[in-house]
């Protein structure tokens, strides 16, 4: 039996002999070495190599380019600086009882305790919106493909997400960091707040973030703006679950 190569599928097929009634599995044809894509050049393709790769979550941005180091609760220049709100939270575990085992949570965020900020946007903007935002007292993380925002997003806890439509484009990043939002339960939902920076949008339109699950809606033209509208945003956002907080005994976002 002979088959018309034009006519031979791309992938493994199924056919019937018109005279012997015969069943052949077929194989398409090896595609020429020219003709090879880049992920498949090797032992093993690019993709396989990247499932067994061990994730990495997204680096802290430091506006010296340094490394991060670790942030003393107290202030490097004050050891005492905040030593009421300590003695404050002693006085609270005093109080529970030395017998419970259940952690101790501030209804109020305490005055060391910066928000986490998950930067997952375009390479060109990504040194402006981490450095006017670490200006602002965020600590900030830069996730620049989506296995790292996906890392963070999981294993490391964020207060606050950034994600640009455009974000690891070649990859769909922003439709896996919006699947990966969309999947969390509704108590780990409210424990963050989600950010879209886009060029299409108008800064603090909430008809636009209400319908795409987003919390904010920041126009990319409005960098130096950001920290002022996230302010505000996050303002409203706390007055709006503060009860709710309170009866859970958590801090404000």
């Amino acid at each position: 039996m002979q088959l018309d190569d034009a006519k031979i599928p791309s992938r493994p097929f199924t056919v019937r002999c018109p005279k012997c009634q015969t069943i052949i599995n077929g194989q398409p044809q090896a595609a020429a070495s020219g003709d090879q894509s880049a992920l498949d050049v090797g032992d093993s393709s690019s993709l396989l190599q990247q499932q067994f790769k061990q994730p990495t979550p997204a680096r802290a941005y430091r506006p010296d380019g340094g490394v991060e180091e670790k942030i003393s609760p107290f202030g490097a220049d004050n050891p005492a600086a905040h030593q009421g709100e300590l003695l404050q939270v002693l006085a609270a575990l005093l109080q529970r009882g030395a017998t419970t085992a259940e952690p101790v949570r501030s209804e109020a965020r305490l005055s060391w305790e910066r928000r986490r900020l998950l930067i997952c946007v375009t390479p060109a903007r990504r040194e402006a919106v981490a450095k006017v935002l670490a200006d602002s007292e965020y600590d900030v993380f830069i996730a620049e493909d989506i296995a790292q925002a996906i890392e963070s997003l999981r294993h490391e806890h964020m207060d606050i997400v950034l994600l640009d439509p455009e974000f690891d484009s070649a990859e769909q990043g922003a439709a896996f960091v919006m699947r990966e939002v969309n999947l969390l339960r509704p108590a780990e939902r409210r424990r963050l707040f989600f950010m879209q920076f886009s060029a299409a949008a108008r800064t603090l339109d909430m008809h636009q973030a209400f319908l795409h699950n987003f919390n904010l809606v920041v126009n990319t033209g409005d960098i130096e703006n950001l920290p002022h509208a996230l302010e505000r945003s996050l303002r409203d956002y706390n007055d709006l679950y503060r009860d709710f907080n309170r009866a859970m005994n958590v801090a404000d976002l």
